[in-house]
């Protein structure tokens, strides 16, 4: 079983986050407030479903899922 750091495991958020914030500028143009706040609950997604959260819902779609 390997071990992962408590470094590694934050460069792993942190590449998580920035791949899903690029794709929701890609999709949605600039990231507001509304849309920065709903990230760390899409980096808790497996990478398919936040990546087919984001091609397939709507901005309107996605907020009302992950806030609340």
């Amino acid at each position: 079983m390997e071990m992962v750091t408590s470094w590694e495991r934050e460069g792993i958020k942190t590449e998580r986050r920035a791949g899903i914030t690029k794709l929701l500028q890609l999709r949605f143009g600039e990231i507001d407030a509304q849309l920065e706040a709903i990230i760390p609950k899409l980096i808790q997604l497996s990478t398919d479903e936040y990546m087919d959260l984001i091609y397939q819902a709507t901005r309107e779609e996605l907020l009302s899922r992950f806030q609340g």
